[in-house]
């Protein structure tokens, strides 16, 4: 199936999606790279196409997302001297994209950058799951080893020494 040789490495796809408002979206500047296109270019594309990308597929961040999105980042430099906030988008939003730019190069790395998004949804999926088996582990098992828990415990604390007050008292002599 995946005969031919990836246009861009999954690596740097998967580098490129980001948490934000608790959606998983890829940056403006990221998406035109892999796509080969200037920025301001996607955006227009965008711009003329504003009914296919409603705020569930794409938005703009705020200024103050921005700034903390600029401090994380390792160079300044890579966001150049951008006057706006960048737009990001959400899976469908990639989606959409396709329709959009119609170059042979946006098909294949759309198709890329979706095996992405669901390769992170698997993977979220499957240590959600993990998670859940551990919590019901830990609950199955923490009453009836309790005993053996605080058995260990008393062993590992160091004896309490007895010690001699410091001082003298009346009669010690």
């Amino acid at each position: 199936m995946a005969s031919k040789q990836s246009l861009v490495p999954v690596a740097r796809i998967e580098k490129a999606i980001l948490l934000i408002r608790r959606q998983k979206v890829m940056l403006d500047a990221d998406l035109a790279t892999l796509y080969g296109v200037e920025t301001r270019v996607l955006i227009q594309a965008v711009k003329r196409n504003l009914e296919r990308f409603p705020e569930d597929f794409m938005f703009q961040l705020t200024q103050e997302e921005f700034a903390i999105l600029r401090s994380q980042s390792v160079t300044s430099s890579d966001w150049g001297e951008r006057r706006y906030p960048p737009y990001v988008f959400t899976g469908q939003g990639v989606v959409m994209l396709s329709s959009v730019l119609r170059s042979s190069r946006a098909i294949q790395v759309n198709i890329e950058i979706m095996r992405a998004f669901i390769r992170l949804r698997k993977m979220l999926a499957s240590h959600a799951e993990l998670a859940q088996k551990l919590d019901a582990l830990e609950k199955k098992y923490d009453a009836q080893f309790r005993v053996v828990f605080d058995a260990i415990r008393q062993l590992m604390a160091p004896p309490e020494a007895k010690r001699r007050p410091i001082g003298f008292r009346k009669g010690d002599e």
